[in-house]
């Protein structure tokens, strides 16, 4: 476990007695590590969560399609 002294504002300090009260936590340390975890699944990795992988599965299976010219095909030209 790692040690921190941390300095929040007033905003973050309610956010934090507000989900502590609600988990009924002893510690805001907690509370600080339950947010972590819960905005980390939103930001971090997305790639990994399983509706990702199943949306690269099912374009894997998916016809190839062949372009001799990039720009003309995408109208950039």
């Amino acid at each position: 476990m790692v040690k921190a002294i941390v300095n929040i504002n007033e905003r973050a300090n309610r956010v934090l007695n507000i989900v502590k009260a609600k988990r009924g936590l002893k510690t805001k340390s907690e509370a600080i590590n339950i947010v972590v975890n819960e905005y980390g699944k939103t930001l971090l990795e997305p790639e990994l969560r399983p509706e990702f992988i199943e949306k690269i599965k099912t374009r894997q299976k998916e016809k190839t399609v062949k372009i001799t010219n990039f720009g003309s095909h995408y109208g950039l030209d």
